[in-house]
């Protein structure tokens, strides 16, 4: 005979409790994480804004070193100006040489080297490209070698006092032979012509 009296719901009353319990545990641990994946890692706006790196006055693509063991050395790249005005590049340093922004340009039937004067211009919307045998950041004296695979921080200072930082990479070059000799960076005022390659060492 099958009893379903007190004594039988007094039997099945554990079972349920502890269905119930359960239950309300599962709801519980699901409170406490977050209800969407992500909330964990997402941040305030201003939180995010405060994080994020501010914006370059210039883009720098591919930036590169030639590597040297001593004397004078250049640096490389593609400036790109995406704001509504242009931009003026002062000077450029770094910790291992003193640095001196870079021309070449005819000079009695000959390409020569010499200090840019009034700065690199970076017109609005465009791009100027730091190459062998054109326009280039160049380390007069280096106080160490700079070997390939080294990462040199440069820092530019443009013409409204505002700076950027960025690091080029060493490499070995020997393509255009330019020649980093003493006593080239000297400012030649009233040459002309247009800058095609640098002149052979």
């Amino acid at each position: 005979m099958r009893i379903t009296g007190p004594l039988g719901q007094r039997r099945r009353s554990p079972i349920v409790l502890a269905t119930a319990c359960a239950a309300v545990l599962a709801v519980g641990v699901a409170g406490c994480g977050p209800s969407d994946p992500s909330a964990a890692t997402r941040s305030s706006p201003a939180a995010s804004a405060a994080a994020s790196p501010a914006a370059g006055v210039l883009g720098i693509r591919d930036p590169w070193v030639k590597a040297a063991d001593k004397g004078m050395t250049a640096v490389f790249g593609t400036l790109v100006n995406d704001g509504d005005t242009d931009v003026t590049l002062a000077s450029a340093a770094t910790s291992v040489s003193r640095m001196e922004l870079h021309e070449m340009t005819m000079k009695d039937g000959a390409m020569v080297m010499r200090q840019k004067q009034g700065g690199i211009v970076i017109r609005a919307k465009g791009v100027h490209v730091l190459e062998p045998g054109g326009d280039h950041l160049m380390l007069m004296d280096l106080s160490q070698p700079v070997r390939a695979g080294d990462e040199l921080t440069v820092t530019l200072t443009f013409g409204d006092g505002r700076t950027q930082r960025f690091v080029a990479v060493a490499k070995p070059f020997t393509g255009a032979q330019e020649s980093y000799a003493p006593g080239h960076g000297a400012p030649t005022p009233g040459t002309g012509g247009q800058p095609t390659t640098s002149p052979t060492s």
